[in-house]
């Protein structure tokens, strides 16, 4: 469970009270360290390489959250509490004093009807109910987040292409325009992650996605030819959810102006289903329209 967990030594870093110091700064520069060395790109054919990832992720969610780390070391100064308590007893505990420790103890259990390890055990208890408030809520606010996220460059991307058309539609180049899907399986895609992934190829001008409750697609604009050619095929994305990408147009089939579309279904198009069809037919329109406006 994460509260059993020691979020510092998940981070590489010092624990206890040394850990309780450490700045927010020393905090993201050992996570940044760690993320480097166990993402699963770094660790092909490792099938506990995305559970370690996930979980170094969990640790910094936790210590870089205010209320969240406060908790977390609360809990840590009562386990060492505990942990000294204990071992001055045992440093007691020696041959000859064995039997007078144990009376004693007695003793001392029945002249206090409060037990200090009960007590313990009951704060201990307390801060780790807390904490995993605090845990649920990080992780709350982070399946939010990248779900706002997602909708929000969706709308944006879709905003500042319908009002761009008439200035910059006739210029795009369908030979630049990539279709990429994905399950909704593992981890999903937002128009941020998909464009930093497109962009090591090449300038990546825009990121448009339509999603369903099974399946993601999205529209990948790259600024040239030559950099969607040298995306499609290398893009893989994540090892828990690949990617397909396919060029919208291959650059030896591409369609005249004044040429109709064909009303034979497009092969590419039946790769990627039926529904992501339809909203490429209505991105192309409105390039299509954009065009004519120009000219």
């Amino acid at each position: 469970m994460d509260v059993d967990v020691d979020h510092y030594l998940v981070l590489g870093l010092p624990s206890g009270e040394e850990g309780a110091k450490l700045s927010v700064d020393d905090i993201k520069k050992a996570y940044r360290s760690k993320a480097l060395e166990l993402h699963p790109d770094k660790r092909p054919g490792d099938k506990q390489a995305l559970a370690d990832f996930q979980r170094l992720q969990t640790s910094y969610d936790i210590l870089k959250d205010e209320k969240a780390r406060k908790l977390f070391d609360d809990l840590l100064r009562v386990k060492r509490e505990q942990q000294r308590r204990q071992s001055e007893r045992s440093s007691k505990r020696d041959a000859k004093r064995q039997k007078m420790v144990s009376d004693l103890e007695e003793r001392e259990r029945a002249a206090f009807a409060a037990d200090p390890a009960a007590k313990e055990r009951e704060e201990e208890e307390r801060i780790a109910k807390k904490l995993r408030e605090e845990i649920a809520r990080i992780r709350a606010m982070r399946t939010n987040k990248g779900g706002n996220m997602a909708s929000a460059t969706s709308r944006e991307s879709t905003g500042a292409r319908k009002e761009g058309t008439e200035t910059t539609g006739a210029r795009v180049d369908k030979e630049r325009v990539l279709k990429v899907s994905w399950e909704k399986v593992g981890e999903d895609y937002t128009a941020e992650g998909l464009r930093e992934l497109f962009s090591k190829f090449g300038e990546v001008e825009d990121v448009v996605i339509k999603s369903s409750k099974k399946k993601g697609s999205a529209l990948v604009v790259m600024a040239t030819k030559d950099a969607a050619v040298a995306a499609t095929g290398s893009v893989c994305g994540h090892l828990s959810n690949p990617l397909l990408v396919l060029p919208l147009q291959p650059p030896m089939a591409a369609e005249t102006p004044s040429a109709p579309r064909s009303t034979e279904p497009d092969r590419l198009s039946t790769l990627v289903g039926a529904g992501y069809a339809a909203f490429e037919d209505t991105v192309l329109m409105k390039l299509q329209k954009a065009a004519k406006k120009q000219k």
